[in-house]
């Protein structure tokens, strides 16, 4: 009955999907990405004669999480090819040209017969799922053909369905897993409660991708300019709700702070309904106009920019706490940033809580909140200084979750 109900939920999903996609730009492109995409990806595959290692990520997050475990099994199997699947849009347009993997594909939708088939075209010698998803019937037939199956940075909590009374069906998916390598003691600990004793702790991944990132970030000479010698506040991956919060210091901040605010949606209507909250000179980075350092915000309206402009920050407030959760913090962490953010949704991203707790973030409820600490860390240069530090040391003392995920494996 339960396989009978997720069955009913991925048929309603697919329906759904194809319904709204006239109306929805990413409702179409999950749809016509998957128009056709067994036989594509049968063609793609038809001349591969290398053992293939496949990773699953739901979407961009997860893909820049797997991508030191890419890499790192890329080293050691050289004669082997990596395929990276996604479920979302957002992970696939961004991705699907990326030099860490051989294979870019969108998920197939979770059918029986559509995990056969895909297994029989790709072959993997492994299988990978990056933090979260669990599709039922791939899962069962990656375990009915004993390939190897290791879930990575795994990061559960008393919420998910698993620990719930009567998850029989849930808990199934999860006994498909040869390993897994969890972030956190709270995910082993749930896990070890409900019977699952192939554990380990390793942390997170996204840490060594970081590191990484800020190894060899992207220069930008017009955001030198533009900063000049004032206090540079950057404001990632913001939303409307977001910006409501942060307007009146914006516009009411002395002249020695400017701001680079970067929207999660850089749709035209959305960047003109930030630009009319400002009363204060404002550009975007595609104005003609060379000059913008007379301006106290620029906006970033294209993609790709924001984990390097963090190195030309002095503090950062990250957007999405008001919303579904906040976005990636660590970016900005590792170039030592202190971070603000808003109080809701926090429970299912530890970083902010361990960062608060030592004092290299903080969170806010409304704008008088926000106006409060922008003003105390632009002002006291001590107090935020010392939060940097604590931010730069925290990411260092929790890389190398890769190593151990990739020594546990080749000793398999």
């Amino acid at each position: 009955m339960r396989i009978a109900a997720y069955n009913l939920f991925i048929f309603v999903y697919s329906i759904a999907a194809w319904l709204i996609s006239p109306f929805n730009a990413k409702a179409k492109k999950f749809f016509k990405g998957r128009k056709g995409l067994l036989e594509g990806i049968k063609v793609a595959f038809s001349q591969n004669r290398q053992p293939v290692a496949w990773f699953h990520c739901a979407s961009l997050g997860e893909f820049e999480q797997g991508k030191p475990m890419m890499e790192a099994y890329r080293k050691h199997h050289p004669d082997h090819q990596i395929l990276v699947t996604f479920f979302s849009p957002s992970g696939y347009e961004q991705r699907k040209n990326t030099e860490a993997a051989d294979y870019v594909f969108y998920l197939p939708m979770d059918t029986r017969a559509n995990a056969s088939r895909f297994l029989d075209i790709v072959q993997p010698v492994v299988v990978f799922f990056v933090k979260y998803e669990f599709w039922y019937h791939y899962l069962n037939t990656i375990n009915n053909r004993n390939i190897p199956l290791y879930n990575v940075s795994g990061l559960f909590t008393p919420r998910h369905a698993f620990f719930k009374p009567r998850a029989h069906f849930q808990r199934k998916m999860l006994s498909f897993f040869n390993h897994f390598f969890v972030q956190d003691q709270q995910s082993n600990d749930l896990l070890r409660g409900i019977g699952i004793e192939n554990v380990t702790v390793s942390g997170d991944t996204r840490f060594d991708r970081v590191l990484q990132t800020i190894s060899n970030p992207d220069h930008y000479e017009e955001v030198i300019k533009f900063k000049g010698d004032s206090t540079l506040v950057i404001i990632g991956s913001c939303w409307p709700e977001d910006m409501d919060v942060l307007f009146d210091f914006i516009n009411t901040s002395d002249s020695g702070v400017k701001f680079l605010v970067v929207p999660h949606s850089i749709e035209d209507s959305n960047v003109r309904n930030l630009e009319k909250g400002l009363t204060v000179n404002s550009s975007r980075w595609t104005d003609e106009r060379q000059d913008k350092t007379s301006d106290k915000v620029l906006i970033i309206n294209t993609i790709g920019m924001l984990s390097s402009l963090y190195q030309y920050g002095d503090l950062a407030y990250i957007g999405g706490a008001f919303r579904d959760g906040v976005h990636n913090i660590l970016e900005a962490v590792a170039f030592g940033l202190p971070v603000i953010f808003g109080n809701k949704n926090l429970d299912k991203f530890p970083e902010t809580l361990e960062l608060m707790e030592l004092g290299g973030a903080f969170s806010i409820a409304d704008k008088n909140e926000a106006s409060d600490i922008l003003n105390e860390l632009v002002n006291d240069v001590q107090s935020r200084e010392k939060a940097s530090e604590i931010c730069k040391r925290y990411v260092k003392d929790k890389t190398g979750a890769t190593d151990i995920i990739i020594k546990h494996i080749s000793q398999q």
